[in-house]
């Protein structure tokens, strides 16, 4: 029945990366539908990104009150309910509005699923769970453009998710007695009384917190800006530029099922070593100034390659290093510092580049390497203490 339980956790991680690209699909038609600016897809992103971060700072307490099975179930019921009122939306307030919900279902299942996996399974599931929400990234947009391409309106596209979404809802709340397990009660209530300060002041947590932001504004910043910068600074076709920004997110989730072989026998600290070495010599190749275009389009695999097992490594490593009873409490924390990153550093590179140039892409990504690779070595030597 454990083994049971992992495949529903792995399908809830295919489930997690459903949502988040669907709306970047169906923007260009659903904003002609609303009669809106094709610009107020930021104000939604911010809306959702913003109930994300509430949701996992929450995360900590909400878990220890309910568990992780119906924190879960009903989080991507949440989502699923949120899914179809997009789908039926009159107008972009509404669409506002249900953001809300979006945002908190998806920041708290994410929380709960990583705090679970991590205190329960190996690190080689983590990684494999993280591909398999690459999955879920990669799925949303084909059925989208399925739905367009066939002549359906953006609105099934979202019900198409939806439905998905709720089937998975209905086999959580039907899986919820396997979730409990012996020694959940007692991990759960002794984190009862932290608070958010308590949780800043054990030692490493900050350095944790900053490793997390500085990689997810580095992997939000490549993807969001590559076909950008290799069709408008490099003079890549268009079609090319694409092409290789997508294979940006490929490289991720073919390192994170390379990484799920090798993970337990490196262990994490190494896998976030290899990783943030592998992100440097692929942002060596973005900026290498030579004439042929090949070293920044591979550059761009080489940097989703090495992004592949430092998400999945920090937060595995996590109950290790500030111990089982905390994990739920910081993992929340290290959630809400990842979609800050995600959230605010591609706007901040937009604003550089309209002021300097798009030929500051790959330094831009460099600083937040230098800073992941600082913060995650003064985290190794405060724990070695």
């Amino acid at each position: 029945m454990f083994s049971f339980l992992l495949a529903i956790i792995y399908i809830s991680f295919i489930s997690l990366g459903l949502p988040d690209p669907l709306l970047g699909s169906a923007w260009p038609v659903m904003h002609d539908t609303l009669g809106v600016p094709l610009s107020y897809a930021g104000i939604i992103s911010m809306l959702i990104a913003g109930s994300t971060i509430v949701s996992s700072l929450m995360s900590g307490a909400v878990n220890r009150r309910f568990g992780t099975g119906l924190v879960t179930a009903v989080s991507v019921l949440t989502t699923a309910l949120a899914l179809f009122g997009f789908a039926v939306a009159p107008s972009f307030p509404v669409l506002c509005i249900l953001a809300v919900p979006y945002g908190l279902g998806a920041g708290a299942v994410d929380a709960a699923l990583n705090n679970y996996v991590s205190l329960h399974y190996a690190a080689r599931h983590m990684s494999w769970l993280h591909c398999f929400w690459g999955v879920g990234t990669s799925l949303s947009p084909f059925i989208m453009s399925f739905c367009l391409t066939r002549g359906f309106p953006w609105q099934a596209g979202y019900v198409s998710v939806a439905v998905l979404q709720s089937v998975l809802t209905a086999v959580l709340f039907f899986t919820l007695p396997l979730w409990k397990k012996p020694s959940d009660s007692a991990e759960e209530a002794s984190d009862e009384a932290k608070s958010f300060s308590a949780v800043l002041r054990l030692r490493g947590v900050p350095f944790a917190l900053i490793t997390m932001l500085a990689y997810c504004a580095l992997e939000a910043t490549c993807g969001l800006w590559a076909s950008s910068f290799l069709s408008e600074f490099r003079g890549v076709s268009t079609e090319s530029a694409a092409r290789f920004a997508s294979l940006f997110y490929l490289g991720i989730t073919f390192g994170r099922l390379v990484s799920g072989f090798v993970s337990e026998r490196l262990g994490d600290r190494k896998m976030i070593r290899i990783g943030i070495g592998i992100v440097f010599l692929g942002t060596v190749c973005v900026a290498a100034p030579v004439e042929s275009d090949l070293s920044s389009l591979w550059g761009l695999v080489v940097i989703g390659v090495g992004c592949a097992p430092i998400y999945p490594s920090v937060i595995h490593a996590t109950p290790q290093l500030f111990g089982r009873e905390n994990s739920g409490s910081v993992i929340g924390l290290e959630m809400a510092f990842a979609m800050t990153g995600v959230t605010f550093m591609p706007s901040v590179f937009g604003f550089i580049s309209d002021h300097l140039s798009l030929g500051a892409y790959p330094f831009f990504l460099g600083v937040f390497a230098i800073l992941m690779l600082a913060s995650s070595e003064a985290l190794n030597r405060i724990m070695k203490k």
